[in-house]
């Protein structure tokens, strides 16, 4: 009997919260706290909530790879932060992937109250997406961690930038990129200057702060071609960057072994 009850008064209990649920979706938990998944617009959304928000309700942006190397997003979530992430694969942060974020910009710092200004995250191909979407619209974001980022498609998935670096690119993801960008031949991909290392000074007029992290043993996408090339060129538009190389170390693993350095710079910009 007395099972009975506590079993009642624990799904009682689950009721309530979800009644009362910030988010809408599935409730689960992620490295001990509430996580939702729920449909938005017809894709995948994830936010994670923390026990405690910080005052203003700062949040990051995961362009791509939720959870992946996310000991730096864990220690975010202690502090306060909310963790969000829209599931648009494949499109490389084309066009069509910004019309798809906007939206649920729009959602979670409109109905939901979280800051109007989230940090972004970019890891690897999540790069194209965060450094696009920063740069059309810099009032949107507070600052940049971008980590072997991707940031000329014709590096990675290209690997036509032989010149520079040593990566082989992939011709799957390229054929898929051109598709997401409605390129209708190499050439046409090859003349675009949409890429962000082409596209830095709306960022950077902005003064939105950009961390770079790399391994400067990367082959996959090589630090050459994508993050020595913003740094030089967004230090040149007189942009805040901050990188932190890793010597020897290659595409994986991503972030820090200790993420302070990281968390502390998003606290920093995004607080």
């Amino acid at each position: 009997m007395r099972l009975a009850s506590i079993l009642c008064l624990s799904l009682f209990c689950l009721a309530a919260r979800a009644a009362d649920a910030p988010f809408p979706g599935k409730l689960t938990q992620w490295q001990g706290h509430d996580r939702y998944d729920f449909d938005f617009n017809g894709k995948a959304a994830t936010v994670v909530v923390p026990k405690q928000a910080l005052p203003g309700k700062p949040w990051a942006w995961r362009g791509e790879f939720f959870g992946a190397f996310a000991n730096a997003d864990v220690e975010l979530v202690k502090r306060g932060f909310h963790i969000a992430y829209l599931r648009v694969p494949d499109l490389f942060g084309a066009p069509e992937a910004q019309k798809l974020w906007l939206p649920f910009y729009s959602e979670l710092t409109g109905k939901y109250g979280l800051s109007k200004k989230p940090a972004l995250i970019g890891m690897s191909r999540g790069g194209l997406y965060c450094f696009n979407w920063a740069a059309a619209h810099p009032d949107k974001v507070s600052c940049i961690w971008a980590d072997a980022a991707v940031c000329d498609f014709k590096s990675w998935p290209g690997g036509k930038l032989k010149n520079l670096g040593k990566g082989a690119g992939s011709a799957g993801e390229w054929q898929k990129m051109l598709k997401a960008y409605d390129f209708k031949s190499d050439a046409e991909a090859l003349a675009w200057r949409g890429n962000p290392v082409d596209n830095l000074k709306p960022i950077a007029d902005a003064k939105i702060p950009v961390l770079l992290v790399y391994g400067d043993a990367d082959d996959v996408v090589p630090h050459t071609e994508n993050s020595l090339v913003i740094a030089e060129r967004y230090q040149k538009l007189g942009g805040p960057v901050t990188t932190i190389p890793k010597p020897g170390i290659g595409h994986h693993p991503h972030g820090l072994a200790d993420p302070t350095p990281i968390v502390e710079f998003i606290v920093k910009h995004a607080k």
